[in-house]
């Protein structure tokens, strides 16, 4: 039971019908007595109805899939997982491409200026830094040969090394503007490292005279044949560089 007069609560609560029938008899009682209020409670039962209204419209709308909580919480958890992929594919595409798939703007652009720069860049990668992994030791099978003729059936022989304590230790495969190609690795006992890289020499046929040049440390000797670019690579000033000057092998 209300007290009376009756609080604006108890006003509020006629207007959403949530009085009992005796508490509501005693409201309309109390209105019919008192004009301004029940004109200010009429204008809330207005109120009322027109929001009815509004949301009844709203209610009678057939329902939007797109709106279901489930959906929507599904919906982000696939954006979030497109935006990992996403950022996990960046993350690979740098990576490949800025060591293994180099296939190198930097290394192609710089090889149009100099012979077999990318054999230098090679050797500075692979040998020395060691930022790709071997594709192939010699120690899985101990037939370095054999993986070359994969891949190149027709290019000359690999340089036998031996008579220096140079042994096929690695090889890798690469990928360049010209074509792919592949790098062997030599080691002797000391650790010291010599590059024979192998390419094609480009749709424009670009073949090398025989010749040797130095570049950042590096010593390079070049030339062409059996329809491939080779070069061997070593430091500078080394026994092994010297090993290249000297050998007639290749």
């Amino acid at each position: 039971m209300i007290s009376m007069p009756p609080s604006e609560r108890d006003l509020h609560a006629y207007v959403d019908h949530q009085l009992s029938d005796a508490d509501r008899r005693l409201v309309e009682t109390f209105l019919a007595s008192n004009p301004t209020i029940a004109a200010q409670v009429l204008a809330w039962q207005q109120d009322a109805q027109h929001l009815r209204a509004a949301l009844g419209g709203a209610l009678q709308q057939p329902a939007n899939p797109d709106l279901d909580p489930a959906v929507i919480r599904q919906r982000l958890k696939r954006q979030s997982r497109r935006h990992l992929a996403s950022a996990a594919m960046l993350v690979i595409a740098v990576s490949i491409g800025g060591f293994s798939g180099w296939q190198a703007r930097e290394m192609t652009l710089v090889a149009t200026a100099q012979p077999m720069a990318d054999a230098l860049q090679a050797y500075r990668l692979i040998a020395q830094q060691g930022l790709l992994p071997a594709d192939y030791r010699a120690s899985d099978d101990g037939d370095m040969q054999g993986w070359l003729d994969r891949y190149f059936t027709q290019a000359q022989r690999l340089p036998d090394l031996s008579g220096a304590g140079f042994k096929p230790a690695s090889g890798r495969l690469l990928s360049t503007e010209q074509g792919p190609a592949a790098m062997v690795v030599y080691e002797n006992q000391g650790g010291q490292k010599i590059s024979f890289y192998v390419r094609p020499p480009g749709p424009k046929n670009y073949l090398l005279p025989r010749g040797s040049r130095s570049d950042g440390g590096l010593q390079a000797e070049y030339w062409s044949g059996a329809g491939y670019n080779y070069a061997m690579v070593s430091p500078t000033d080394t026994p092994a560089a010297q090993l290249l000057r000297q050998t007639t092998q290749f």
